[in-house]
């Protein structure tokens, strides 16, 4: 698969030229200036391998901050009729972000940087964070309950509100979702981390407005310029990890049994109606559950930091997930869609919308890096394209290896200037800015080609990164 050919068809939209092993087209959207990022590793040499999968709808797509994962490349999105794959959903099943606003405005009295500085000291000191992190205390939660009822379980526990489940997709549950499809190793592994940061690019931000694109959404979502804002960036942790490599070894050895013909490991699939197919949905639901549950937990330590702070509330915009497997109706048919590094982003009165927002679109919520913007965006109708996605985040463009190589701590301490972060260099130096995408560039790649909005721009004040 070396040497891909490309063609441009039309605005920032690129063709792989078609191999006779490729079963599905294969897209990706970039620019000029992106385009010599993503030429440099095999993400889409990633993107021609998933194309040849069996009972693949056409296209496979590369979003603009796709770069080479395990599989499918992160960044990329998938859809079959029955065919369900482990490496297209991902190690950090779930990994995915939530965004709560509040009621406070900007300003440098109560948001000093020696004041940042003891929030983030706060929250830290009740949200374990790092590879191993783990709460010292039980919260008294059953695990099979979370994963197989969700979000909804946390209610009824009153570490979550009612009222958030409708800003969360799925509501906070896959209702496929079984305790039984996990192996033993996988439920140990998740004890005592519910409610856990984790490593890698996981953090916590906060966030003030700075900019507001589309006035009348914005304010239909309780946006407005200046406001605080905090975002949680997270996944399923161990849970999903021992989840993808369970099954990934498992489907692999299954190829031949049931006749599936799979280019690399990192995309090993299964006929869904396989008893082991179901079983991987099933345990890929609780592990998205238990995710979506962690968000929440997180939420309700920060809740509880800024009712201390500043005796106000934090309400939940939307919780939207990066790395999942879902059956969705797309044009009056329902398949299954595989999303690996990519953020669901329907349009207005698109049906399977939360009914609160079913008249704007759900808000998408697009990351940068942590010395650089975030956006709320909205899908548009010709988002359809891309089976309604549009990217995660920004995208590397070096690996951790490289860029702790690389990274000098002075250009760090230059790119992380005014922003309030408590790790030395030498912990997070990996997820320093310069190791990723321009993330003005990558959002403007989709907003140019007609396939969603900005409404509204944030900048981080202080940061808790995971180690």
């Amino acid at each position: 698969m070396n040497h891909i050919k490309i063609k441009n068809i039309s605005i920032n939209k690129y063709q792989l030229e078609k191999t006779p092993l490729m079963q599905a087209e294969a897209v990706f959207y970039a620019s000029e200036d992106l385009l010599r990022y993503i030429l440099k590793d095999s993400s889409l040499e990633q993107l021609a391998e998933a194309a040849c999968l069996d009972n693949i709808i056409s296209p496979v797509i590369g979003m603009p901050d796709i770069h080479q994962g395990f599989g499918l490349p992160i960044g990329g999105i998938m859809a079959t009729q029955d065919m369900i794959s482990v490496g297209a959903v991902g190690m950090d099943i779930n990994c995915g972000v939530r965004l709560l606003t509040s009621k406070l405005i900007y300003n440098n009295n109560d948001f000093s940087q020696k004041k940042l500085l003891s929030l983030i000291n706060q929250i830290e000191r009740l949200i374990p964070t790092g590879l191993g992190g783990k709460h010292k205390k039980q919260f008294n939660l059953d695990l099979k309950r979370l994963v197989e009822e969700g979000v909804k379980y946390l209610v009824k526990q009153g570490y979550a509100l009612k009222q958030d489940l409708e800003k969360i997709e799925e509501n906070g549950r896959m209702k496929s979702a079984s305790f039984q499809a996990l192996t033993q190793q996988a439920k140990n592994r998740a004890q005592k981390q519910l409610g856990s940061l984790g490593s890698g690019n996981h953090f916590i931000e906060i966030q003030k407005i700075t900019e507001i694109f589309d006035l009348k959404t914005a304010k239909d979502w309780g946006l407005t310029k200046n406001q605080i804002c905090l975002m949680i960036h997270s996944g399923s942790r161990a849970l999903g990890h021992q989840t993808c490599n369970d099954y990934i070894n498992l489907f692999w050895k299954l190829k031949d049994k049931y006749q599936v013909k799979v280019p690399t490991k990192g995309l090993a699939a299964l006929p869904i109606e396989t008893k082991e197919g179901k079983d991987y949905f099933s345990a890929m639901a609780a592990a998205v559950n238990f995710a979506f549950c962690n968000r929440a937990m997180m939420t309700y330590f920060v809740r509880q930091v800024f009712k201390d702070n500043f005796n106000t509330q934090l309400n939940l915009l939307y919780d939207v997930a990066h790395n999942i497997a879902k059956w969705e109706n797309y044009q009056g048919n329902w398949i299954l869609i595989h999303r690996k590094g990519a953020t669901r982003a329907l349009p207005a009165n698109h049906p399977q919308n939360p009914k609160i927002y079913l008249k704007t679109g759900h808000p998408a919520i697009v990351p940068g890096s942590m010395g650089s913007p975030s956006y709320i965006m909205v899908g548009l109708a010709k988002n359809k394209e891309t089976f309604y996605s549009i990217n995660h985040g920004a995208g590397r463009i070096m690996s951790r290896t490289q860029a702790r190589k690389q990274i000098q701590e002075k250009d760090f301490i230059q790119a992380m200037e005014n922003i309030v972060y408590n790790k030395h260099f030498h912990t997070i130096a990996d997820e320093a800015p310069q190791a990723y995408k321009n993330i003005n560039q990558v959002v403007n790649v989709l907003v140019e080609a007609g396939l969603t909005k900005k409404i509204a721009q944030l900048t981080p004040l202080a940061v808790i990164k995971g180690s």
